[in-house]
Formats: structure tokens, C-alpha cells, sequence
């Protein structure tokens, strides 16, 4: 039995399908379904059960779990609407608590667990190992990522089952079109050239001109192979950067969505740098996946052109429009 926290959201649902193309179908999935629209994720999965989150938390927590899963995957993190997020409490317990609950129940229970976190808890150093000490988070919800990481680390024995953290960089994708301005940055320009609307990138920013800011956007899809290569090593444990090693600017990227539509020119734009992300803005970020290329993955990631172009072609085909996703921000860039 497999158990994924999150599994309706984008990268749960993503892996589920995965999975069932391995032919693994005694899934459940952990979940609420509060966002709209966010149960067609699974309506074409196969699945063994559904259980709340809440109503698992407590089972964990009492010790009355019926099933005995022989992995946890958990994704019960990434796709908070930060909006229903409301303070350092919820943080902790979203970012630290609850995962801690899930990796002492599977230790106790010799279950294996990987679990997601982050690319922000490096701040703005970039190109670094896992390994290297250089995390720097800029935001509350990162410092609690990194201290769980930490935790990992501290509370993680020889004798331990299967044990893996996945920093995830700047992930994209089918299936997250219900996450309104949690979701990626390809998805937003996708929706603002859809609209026939100036893409507006940031302007200058810590000597990075306006534009030039850069992520390592990584295809959900991948993510979720690479979930599956780690399910088919039990005996790799270990906190792995996740993503495609090369860093893409907002500016290509807008170029990239704009050559799909036909005609870039005029539809690309600016704005001021807004003042409340100073100092808190990842200016570039770039995965280092030398210790993951070491552990004995070759999965090869898309690059950003094949895997925009594979999105677009997508979305196209689910005939997003913005009448049926959820209002996005002014400014996509700003994640």
C-alpha cells in the first residue's frame, strides 16, 4: 500500500498517475478537497481509498492507522494557498509538525518516507549542494522547511528505512491550474497571453536587471520519475536538489510563451520592482544535482523549450480560459 499526502493537488496527482502507469493502483490518497476544482485531478486516476487530512493527522497521531503503507509520499505542503496560511503557528505546523508526525510513525513502523521540500531554503545562493551549509532562507515558511531538513538529517539512522528529502526547484505542469496565484510562472504568462495581455516582468533588483531574474523551472513530470526512481531504491536515502541544473530568465521564459502564441512582439512589458519583495526575492536560482547524478539517477529532465512547448500544447487541449481558473495576480513574476 502506497499512502501520498496531497495526492489531489498538483504534484500528488501527477505521481499518482506514475504510478498507475507502473501498474500500481493500492494508493490513497490524503487530501482535501476545499479547492475548487481540484478533485478533477484524480478523476482519472486509479486509486485504493481517500482519507481526509485531518481525520489521517489523527490516526497518525493516536497510533490507529488500519492500513500499514510500505511508503509515505508526502505532498500535503506544497500546495498551500499561501492566503490560508495565517501566521508562524500555521507555518510551523504546516512545514515542520506535521511532517515530523509523519517520518516518527514511519520510523516506528519501518515504512519508508520521501517528502518535499524546497529550493528556498537557499535564499539567494544559488548552484550549491545539499551538503554545503549554504542555506539561507529569506521567508518563515522556508526557515521551517530548512529546520525539518535538519531534523531529518539529525533523527536519521543507519538502520533507518529509506529516508528522502526532495528540494524542489521551480516546479510546472498539468494540474495546477486550480492553485489561482500559487501557481507556477509558465502557467500565469500562459494565461496572460490567452487573454491577448502584456506579460509584465519585475524591473531591476539587487544589481539584476529588470527580466533578468532567473529559475531552474522543472517539469512536474519529472518530478514525479524521479519520485519513482527513488521507490525502485530503497536503500538511497538522503536530501537530493531537484531540478534541471540550467537557470531560465523571466524574459526568456516570457519570449518562449509568447513565440507559442504566434507573435512576441508588443507583449512583453514591465513594472517597478515592488517594495515589499525587496529582500526577499530569489533572484536566481539554479539546482546543483552533483550528489543526485552520484547516488545513480540519469533521468534525463526536459529542457525548458521541450517542456514549455509540451505545457502550452496541454493547456491548450484542457481549453484553459481564465472563466473557469482562479483570478491570478497582476504580476506572475513575483514568486
Amino acid at each position: 500500500m502506497i499512502v501520498i499526502t496531497g495526492g489531489a493537488g498538483f504534484i500528488g496527482s501527477n505521481l499518482i498517475k506514475e504510478l498507475n502507469g507502473r501498474g500500481l493502483t493500492k494508493i490513497v490518497v490524503v487530501d482535501d478537497l476545499k479547492d475548487d476544482g481540484k478533485f478533477r485531478n484524480l478523476a482519472d486516476c486509479k486509486i485504493a481509498d481517500f482519507i481526509d487530512t485531518t481525520r489521517f493527522r489523527e490516526m497518525i497521531q493516536t497510533n490507529s492507522m488500519s492500513i500499514r503503507p510500505r511508503i509515505i509520499f508526502h505532498y500535503g505542503t506544497r500546495d498551500a494557498v499561501p492566503s490560508e496560511i495565517t501566521g508562524e503557528n500555521d507555518l510551523l505546523d504546516t512545514h515542520f509538525t506535521y511532517p515530523k508526525e509523519l517520518l516518527n510513525w514511519c520510523k516506528s513502523h519501518q515504512a519508508r518516507f520521501i517528502y518535499a521540500s524546497s529550493d528556498k531554503v537557499y535564499g539567494n545562493h544559488s548552484d550549491v549542494g545539499e551538503d554545503a551549509g549554504m542555506e539561507a532562507p529569506m521567508k518563515t515558511s522556508a526557515y521551517f522547511q530548512m529546520l525539518f531538513d535538519q531534523y531529518v538529517v539529525h533523527n536519521t539512522e543507519v538502520r533507518s528505512p529509506q529516508i528522502v528529502g526532495l528540494r524542489l526547484f521551480s516546479v510546472y505542469g498539468p494540474n495546477e491550474d486550480y492553485k489561482g496565484d500559487s501557481a507556477s510562472v509558465p502557467f500565469q504568462f500562459y494565461q496572460k497571453r490567452k487573454e491577448f495581455k502584456v506579460i509584465k516582468l519585475l524591473g531591476d533588483n539587487d544589481g539584476y536587471k529588470g527580466g533578468q531574474q532567473k529559475r531552474d523551472f522543472v517539469h512536474v513530470e519529472d518530478v514525479a520519475r524521479l519520485n519513482c526512481w527513488f521507490l525502485d531504491h530503497p536503500e538511497i536515502s538522503g536530501i537530493y536538489n531537484v531540478g534541471t541544473g540550467v537557470a531560465t530568465s523571466f524574459h526568456d521564459l516570457a519570449t518562449l510563451v509568447a513565440r507559442y502564441f504566434g507573435k512576441p512582439e508588443g507583449y512583453i512589458g514591465s513594472e517597478e520592482f515592488p517594495a515589499h519583495l525587496k529582500g526577499r526575492f530569489q533572484n536566481e536560482t539554479c539546482a546543483n544535482t552533483a550528489k543526485l547524478r552520484r547516488a545513480g539517477s540519469t533521468l534525463r529532465f526536459r529542457t525548458i523549450e521541450e517542456g514549455i512547448r509540451e505545457y502550452m500544447e496541454w493547456l491548450d487541449s484542457r481549453e484553459v480560459s481564465r472563466n473557469n481558473s482562479p483570478k491570478l495576480r497582476s504580476n506572475p513574476s513575483e514568486k
